[in-house]
């Protein structure tokens, strides 16, 4: 523990976060496709306009894989599964969360040792429950819930505060252990943290939940600066106990800060989003997955922009591992219905009939899944598991 007084230069911790990353990807093919989020953006930019069906310019998560959809709490308690993660979303072709979360899907069907066909099925259940989310009067609760999201939401139902200290601070004790998880913050950085905790942006989000009065005081109990995967790299990444004392109770929340950076996804070419990347994080939340964005506030931290977020029990990573044939047609589709919505609530009537005829023009009679989502989906699968390959062999010779 002694070593953790030296970690608050930046220098320091990305040497041990980039070392944490490397072993991470290592792990699967499935954790590599998620931390190899660059070399996905490079593909998709060498794309020639044409070879992707081309979609309304709308919010796109721009990082669209397994991971990045689960269960959230809405406004009013309700625990609904939406896309988690909005870092990489800019305005541009709905195509390619598509293509993302195809690899993702893909990928995670060869880590369950399936056979090829099931892939192929997989990629046309997925674009099977995208589209049915563009039909009229289409509810979540049409699509049958595959085991893993029952089991995810299960879990997340019966959360409460005590389920949410342990996941995210292995304690149940009013306080953020110091550790691999959590390392201290410098002098200077706490004086602007209690600055920040302390302003009215902070208190409006905090009580901003229906189940909480308004005029409660709200109070920083404990910060440090978080120790997360792959995508926090290099940047800033906090974690704040809150404690709000209202009149009839007290109950502590976790308030998660994170660094907003240009988006690498590409974007429409003439998309009116905002320049500050704050900013940017918070808008597509609000448009993608309305129950996160109703909590999160764009402000600026040690001359950054940052996100802030609360951080609710029910708020879970959809585990999905060791798929069986049926399951992962099951997945697909209800994780393509998922994005479909998010994508479809953006669109007019009109814009969302045009969408989905264009997504049936390029399908052909045989096969559900449009050649374009395929072709990618099978180059993106080869490309990721030979530097798959590559980075796992670079890593177990460093380690030597």
């Amino acid at each position: 523990m002694a070593k953790l007084k030296s970690l608050p230069k930046s220098a320091a911790r990305a040497a041990l976060l980039k070392a944490r990353q490397q072993r991470k990807m290592a792990c699967s093919p499935e954790r590599y496709v998620r931390g190899a989020t660059g070399q996905f953006y490079d593909w998709l930019r060498s794309r020639t306009r044409g070879r992707l069906s081309e979609g309304p310019e709308i919010w796109i998560c721009g990082d669209c894989h397994i991971g990045n959809i689960g269960p959230l709490a809405d406004p009013q308690g309700r625990v609904v599964i939406e896309i988690r993660d909005l870092d990489q979303a800019v305005i541009g072709n709905p195509a390619h969360d598509l293509v993302r979360l195809g690899l993702s899907l893909a990928s995670a069907a060869r880590g369950s040792d399936l056979p090829g066909v099931a892939t192929a099925l997989m990629l046309e259940c997925l674009v099977e429950g995208y589209s049915q989310a563009f039909e009229p009067g289409f509810k979540e609760g049409d699509l049958t819930m595959p085991k893993a999201v029952r089991r995810g939401l299960k879990l997340s139902k019966s959360a409460n505060w005590s389920t949410l200290a342990e996941a995210r601070l292995e304690t149940a004790k009013p306080t953020i252990p110091l550790g691999k998880r959590f390392w201290p913050l410098s002098r200077s950085e706490r004086r602007e943290v209690e600055k920040l905790a302390a302003g009215e942006d902070m208190h409006q989000l905090v009580t901003r939940l229906r189940h909480r009065d308004h005029d409660s005081a709200v109070e920083l109990v404990d910060a440090a600066y978080w120790v997360k995967g792959c995508s926090s790299l290099g940047l800033v990444r906090l974690a704040l106990l809150m404690r709000v004392r209202g009149e009839e109770k007290k109950e502590y929340c976790l308030v998660d800060i994170k660094q907003a950076v240009h988006a690498a996804a590409p974007q429409a070419p003439h998309a009116a989003m905002p320049r500050d990347n704050a900013r940017r994080v918070v808008d597509a939340a609000q448009a993608l997955s309305p129950s996160l964005g109703y909590r999160m506030l764009a402000t600026r931290l040690f001359d950054r922009p940052v996100f802030i977020r609360e951080l609710l029990p029910q708020d879970l990573k959809l585990e999905v591992e060791n798929l069986s044939h049926k399951q992962a047609s099951h997945t697909a589709r209800f994780l393509g219905a998922v994005v479909g919505q998010a994508h479809a609530r953006q669109m007019d009537r009109e814009t969302r009939k045009s969408w989905l005829a264009e997504l049936k023009r390029r399908q052909s009679k045989a096969v559900e899944t449009p050649s374009w989502l395929w072709t990618s989906v099978v180059d993106l699968l080869a490309e990721h598991e030979r530097a798959y390959l590559d980075h796992c062999r670079r890593y177990a010779l460093a380690k030597e």
